[in-house]
């Protein structure tokens, strides 16, 4: 039985989760949800064991100083809860962390377990992987999931990939085994500038976030650096003429390939969210600070239970983009 005194009961809680490593091309994903935990000010009420899924030698830990006493700070993955405020208040439980080295399997059931006694409704994980889409457009993000039913409400695309996959894509088929409806959103950074951080592959899923589970979620400055990251790298493409002609090249064939979302549901989508950002009874406010009961309490484990994953592949090397997302337009394999 898993302890969760320090937290309430939960409305309508949406599960959102990402991983930095071989799923979180230039840090899209993992900036996403610490963007999420920022500005609402999420709370940590619990997180598991590294000594149980990390290889301290691939993730090390890192040792710091507190008003002079060292102290180390484990790898490891964090759940922290978050109440959004207005007419229709609803709460997010954040999972954040890297994704571990060994034990898969029990790592998706922990994760699981604490979705079961929060009462999740639904689950979304966060990926990014390279891709051959320019820095000059905007940012493709696909929605995928391993639910037919799920796939037709939800405008989704359902799962076809066959072959090697990262700890999002375990994730989404252990939710899918155990019930709980999960979906994957996939941003695609450009591979030619692929070093951290995105800010603009990170708007662009909170972005698609916001559609998704119907949610208004503050940006900040977020904008503003995404304009300033495509600015930055304008000029660096602009010194080197090999690599301006890539570029347009890339651009000529995502205008190619893009132009019968030139209207329809793409304009659909931005005007929704014009409206949305437009009315002041739909803005998100953040909970009270005082959200946990005892925030300062211990934080408890998930027991290793819940359904299993059937097969479980190693994990491909750091530098291969990950390819459990739907193949790019264009792409031999779309």
């Amino acid at each position: 039985m898993i302890e969760l005194e320090g937290v309430p009961e939960l409305i309508d809680p949406v599960m959102v989760a990402a991983f930095e490593g071989w799923n979180d091309a230039g840090d899209a994903a993992s900036g996403a949800v610490a963007h999420l935990d920022r500005e609402w000010k999420g709370e940590v009420f619990a997180a598991l064991d590294a000594e149980d899924y990390y290889d301290f030698q691939v993730n090390r830990p890192t040792v710091w100083l507190d008003n002079g006493v060292r102290k180390i700070t484990w790898p490891t993955t964090r759940l922290s809860v978050v109440r959004i405020g207005g007419t229709k208040p609803r709460d997010l439980v954040l999972v954040r962390g890297i994704e571990p080295s060994m034990r898969w399997r029990s790592f998706c059931n922990e994760i699981l377990g604490f979705a079961h006694e929060l009462g999740v409704e639904m689950v979304v994980i966060l990926g990014a992987l390279l891709g051959d889409t320019p820095h000059t457009r905007p940012v493709p993000v696909s929605g995928v999931t391993s639910d037919a039913d799920l796939a037709r409400t939800m405008d989704l695309e359902e799962t076809k990939y066959e072959g090697p996959t990262g700890i999002v894509g375990i994730l989404q088929e252990a939710c899918t085994h155990a019930g709980v409806p999960a979906v994957s959103l996939w941003a695609a950074v450009p591979h030619y500038v692929s070093q951290p951080p995105n800010p603009k592959a990170t708007l662009a899923l909170l972005n698609r976030l916001e559609d998704l589970i119907d949610l208004r979620i503050p940006l900040g400055e977020l904008p503003e650096d995404a304009r300033a990251w495509q600015l930055g790298v304008d000029q660096l493409a602009a010194e080197d003429s090999e690599v301006a002609e890539y570029v347009q090249t890339l651009e000529e064939a995502r205008d190619t390939a893009d132009l019968p979302e030139a209207s329809g549901d793409a304009i659909a989508r931005e005007f929704e969210r014009y409206l949305r950002r437009r009315d002041p009874s739909a803005a998100a406010e953040p909970g009270d600070a005082a959200y946990l009961r005892d925030p300062s309490g211990g934080l408890p484990r998930a027991p290793k239970r819940k359904p299993e994953v059937a097969g479980e592949e190693p994990p491909p090397p750091a530098a291969s983009p990950p390819e459990d997302a739907p193949p790019e337009p264009g792409s031999p394999e779309a």
